[in-house]
C-alpha cells in the first residue's frame, strides 16, 4: 500500500495485502514449489489503464516505451512462458479465481501441455461430459453423498487441511487441444463452505493429484509472507520502474538463497525426533546471529531449543484441533 500518485503503478485498486480497495501497487508473482520448498521466481508489476493511457506519467516514472496494458492473467501467462522456455520443469500450474476465469491463460497452458488446477467462482458455468450445463455449485449439489472423498490438501499453519473433495469430467471450458478436463469441488466438513476449480491434464488424472496441486497454490502466499518478513519485499521506498524492479529482483534472489541454504542444511542434518525441521526462518536467524558476542555453539543451542519447543507446541495444537473435527 502506498500514499500519493507518483509511485509507479499506484492507484486505488484491490490489494490482497489489505483485502480491500486501497491506494496501492499490485504485482503478479510466479512461485515455484516442490514437495518441501518454494520460492518466488518472477514478478510483473501490474500497470492499470490509468497509467498506460497517460504517456507523460509513464515517462516520468521511467516506464519503457514498449510497455502496454496487460491483464493480470496475461502477465501470468507471460511469466509462465518465460519459465518454461528457460528450462524450468513444471507439470502443473495453480492459481486463484482471477486466473481460473481467464480462457486465454488456460489456452496457453493447454498449448504448452501443462496441467492446471485453477479456482473459479461458484457460479461459473461448465458443461459436464454427460448431462446439462449449469453453474458449478448447482452441479455439485446433484452429486451423491458417496461422491465426496475425505482427503488432505497438505499441512498448514493450523494443522492438516482436511476437506471433502469430489470431481467430474467436463467438456473443454473454452479451450482447444488434446487432454482431459475436470471440475473439482472442495467442501469444508464443518462449515460446508465450498470452492471450485477448473482442471486440465494432458493424460488421465487421479483425484489425489488434483487435490495435491490445489493445496500447493497456497505456497505463493507463504512465499509472499516469508519474502516480506525475511527479505523486505514490502519495504522498498522507490517510485520509478527500474528501481522497483531492481528491488523486487534482489528480494527474490535473497529469499531463493535462504531456501537453497535451508535445503542443503536439511540434507546434511540427520532425522531428529522431537524437533521440527530446519526452517527458512531459522536459517535466517542463524545467518544473522551476532556471533562476535554470541558464540556459534550458543546460537546453535538456542536454535535446538526453539525447534524442540515448536515441535511440542505443534503437537499440542494438532491434538486440540483434532478433537473438534467432525466428518459428515
Amino acid at each position: 500500500m502506498k500514499k500519493g500518485v507518483k509511485t509507479v503503478g499506484v492507484q486505488r485498486q484491490y490489494t490482497g495485502t489489505a483485502g480491500r480497495i486501497e491506494n496501492a501497487q499490485v504485482t503478479v508473482c510466479l512461485a515455484y514449489a516442490v514437495s518441501d520448498a518454494h520460492a518466488l521466481v518472477d514478478a510483473e508489476l501490474y500497470l492499470p489503464k490509468s497509467w498506460t493511457a497517460d504517456p507523460a506519467r509513464l515517462a516520468e516514472a521511467g516506464v519503457p516505451g514498449d510497455v502496454a496494458f496487460a491483464t493480470k492473467p496475461a502477465l501470468a501467462a507471460r511469466m509462465i512462458g518465460r519459465a518454461l522456455d528457460g528450462g524450468v520443469r513444471a507439470g502443473w500450474v495453480a492459481g486463484d479465481e482471477v486466473y481460473g476465469a481467464d480462457a486465454g491463460l488456460r489456452q496457453t497452458l493447454v498449448d504448452k501441455g501443462v496441467g492446471y488446477v485453477l479456482a473459479v467462482r461458484r457460479d461459473y458455468r461448465v458443461s459436464p461430459a454427460a448431462g446439462v450445463a449449469g453453474k458449478a455449485e448447482d452441479l455439485a449439489a446433484r452429486w451423491a453423498k458417496r461422491a465426496w472423498n475425505p482427503m488432505s490438501a497438505g499441512s498448514g499453519a493450523k494443522g492438516d487441511r482436511a476437506y471433502l473433495w469430489a470431481w467430474t469430467e467436463i467438456a473443454p471450458p473454452g479451450v482447444d487441444g488434446p487432454g482431459f478436463h475436470y471440475l473439482l469441488a472442495r467442501r469444508h466438513p464443518k462449515s460446508q463452505e465450498m470452492a471450485f476449480y477448473l482442471c486440465f491434464s494432458p493424460a488421465k488424472a487421479r483425484l489425489g493429484a488434483l487435490v495435491r496441486v490445489a493445496g500447493r497454490r497456497w505456497r505463493v502466499e507463504e512465499s509472499f509472507q516469508q519474502s516480506k518478513e525475511l527479505a523486505g519485499l514490502d519495504q522498498h521506498q522507490v517510485r520509478r520502474w527500474d528501481s522497483y524492479h531492481r528491488w523486487v529482483t534482489l528480494v527474490m534472489w535473497a529469499y531463493a538463497l535462504l531456501v537453497t541454504v535451508t535445503l542443503a542444511a536439511r540434507a546434511r542434518e540427520p532425522d531428529r525426533p522431537g524437533m521440527v525441521r530446519l526452517s527458512v526462518n531459522e536459517v535466517r536467524r542463524l545467518l544473522t546471529a551476532d556471533l562476535p558476542r554470541r558464540t556459534r555453539a550458543f546460537a546453535l543451542a538456542w536454535s535446538t531449543w526453539r525447534r524442540k519447543h515448536q515441535h511440542r507446541a505443534r503437537l499440542a495444537h494438532y491434538r486440540r484441533r483434532s478433537g473438534d473435527e467432525v466428518w459428515l
